[in-house]
C-alpha cells in the first residue's frame, strides 16, 4: 500500500513531524510504500472561496497544492499530523485542508490516521483539532479513521522521544 504522512508541524523534527516519521518508519518495514509531505516547505494560498474551480477543478492559485492533491488521491492511507495551537488545529493543516476543495471527492476510500501533539498532557486538548480533522473526513467519500496517536504532554522539540507515543507511533505504522 501507498501511505503518505502529512506533516502540518511548521518546524522541522517538531514532535507532530518526529511521530509521522515513526508511523512512516514502522509503515516501510511492514513492506508498505511511504512518502511524507511537510507542510511547512510548501507554497500553500489560503482558500478564498470564489470557487472558480467548480468549472475546471483548477483553483486559481498557482502554488504547491495540485502535486499535493494529486499525492492524497494517489494514496492509499493517509496519516494527517497536527500539532494542537490554542486547542485547535494549526494553520498550516487547515490551509492544507481547506484547498482540498477543487478535487475532494476524489480523495476517497482512504484509511486515516490522525496524530496529534499538544503542550497539555490531557488528550481532551486535542478535542478541536481532532473534531476538525473529523470535520475533513465527513467530506471525503469512503474515508475512514483508523486510529489517534496522542502526544499530548509535549511542549518542547524533543519532548516526544521519550512519550509513550514515540513507540505508538512505530508499531501503529506497522500495523497499517
Amino acid at each position: 500500500m501507498k501511505v503518505l504522512a502529512v506533516s502540518g508541524s511548521p518546524r522541522k523534527g517538531g514532535n507532530s513531524d518526529v511521530l509521522c516519521d515513526r508511523f512512516l518508519e514502522g509503515a516501510k518495514e511492514a513492506g508498505h510504500k511511504v512518502e511524507k509531505i511537510n507542510l511547512a516547505g510548501k507554497n500553500i494560498s489560503p482558500c478564498i472561496a470564489c470557487y472558480a474551480c467548480r468549472d475546471d477543478g483548477a483553483c486559481v492559485f498557482k502554488d504547491d497544492m495540485p502535486e499535493i492533491l494529486d499525492k492524497l488521491i494517489d494514496a492509499d492511507v493517509i496519516v494527517l499530523a497536527a500539532p494542537v495551537y490554542f486547542y485547535s488545529m494549526n494553520a498550516q493543516m487547515k490551509i492544507m485542508i481547506d484547498r482540498c476543495l477543487p478535487r475532494y471527492t476524489e480523495i476517497r476510500d482512504k484509511d486515516f490516521y490522525f496524530i496529534v501533539t499538544a503542550a497539555d498532557p490531557e488528550h481532551s486538548a486535542a478535542d478541536g483539532t481532532i473534531e476538525g480533522l473529523r470535520g475533513y473526513l465527513r467530506c471525503l467519500p469512503g474515508a475512514a479513521e483508523k486510529g489517534i496517536i496522542y502526544g499530548t504532554g509535549t511542549w518542547d522539540k524533543g519532548d516526544v522521544y521519550k512519550h509513550p507515543s514515540f513507540d505508538q507511533a512505530y508499531q501503529t505504522g506497522k500495523e497499517v
